[in-house]
């Protein structure tokens, strides 16, 4: 679950291995486990565990896991986990945010500041690096389907998007990004649906305001300290403004 980069997350996630989704499904439900503490079961009265199933069924996530997840969740031995978000620098500088779900707070508190001493980085103090980062709805979707034949029009999509109530379109080698409000995502994506549009991906993301570039050792330390990152069960996103990924 990588962090917002312009859109070279997107052919990381097409590439997905089946590891990679298996740790997707432990993340996910984490994430649920703390929307069904906080709001309970019921996804009609909790909107943040709707928003995590719908995330989820995007995700390929089948309905028996995300039932499983809700049941065990809401039994008496739940684990109780705990979001936690740590910020810091990599290698010349990139920013990064590294969001947590996690029943040890030491345990992954020591292993993030491990990841970032190893790798060139440093982890800094809460609200270091958030200024450079807003929050934002983002919608991915493809000009072409999984046998590469072109199955969107740019022009229609924009005019669809912006109707609906998104602030921002953006076209890249094919790939459509749409921007919003977060509130607004749900009923974008709701209306995008409707018209037919399949999604790469649509969720709340931070979105970086600058972008900074590496190269050599720095490129290839920033490389490893985004996997070990993003490779933690306990790591549930990763946010960062390094446009080479």
């Amino acid at each position: 679950m990588s962090g917002h980069s312009k859109w070279h997350n997107i052919q990381a996630k097409k590439s997905k291995t089946d590891a990679a989704r298996a740790k997707v499904f432990t993340k996910i439900g984490k994430e649920m486990s703390i929307a069904i503490r906080e709001g309970g079961p019921n996804p009609v009265s909790n909107s943040k565990l709707a928003v995590l199933i719908a995330k989820a069924k995007s995700l390929n996530v089948p309905n028996d896991n995300i039932e499983r997840i809700i049941k065990r969740a809401s039994g008496a031995d739940a684990v109780n986990y705990e979001e936690i978000t740590y910020e810091g620098y990599g290698p010349s500088g990139v920013a990064l945010i590294v969001e947590a779900a996690t029943d040890s707070k030491n345990r992954t508190a020591g292993d993030v500041r491990h990841y970032f001493d190893k790798f060139g980085g440093n982890l800094g103090q809460t609200g270091c690096v958030g200024y450079l980062f807003e929050s934002k709805g983002v919608i991915v979707i493809s000009e072409t389907d999984e046998y590469g034949d072109k199955v969107v029009d740019g022009d229609t999509l924009m005019e669809d998007a912006l109707n609906a109530g998104a602030e921002d379109f953006s076209e890249d080698s094919g790939i459509f990004e749409v921007t919003c409000e977060p509130d607004d995502l749900e009923g974008i994506k709701e209306d995008l649906s409707k018209k037919g549009y399949v999604f790469e991906s649509a969720d709340v993301e931070k979105v970086p305001s600058t972008y900074v570039s590496l190269s050599g050792e720095d490129a290839e330390k920033m490389e490893k300290l985004l996997e070990h990152l993003e490779e933690d069960d306990d790591i549930v996103n990763v946010w960062h403004n390094w446009d080479g990924q």
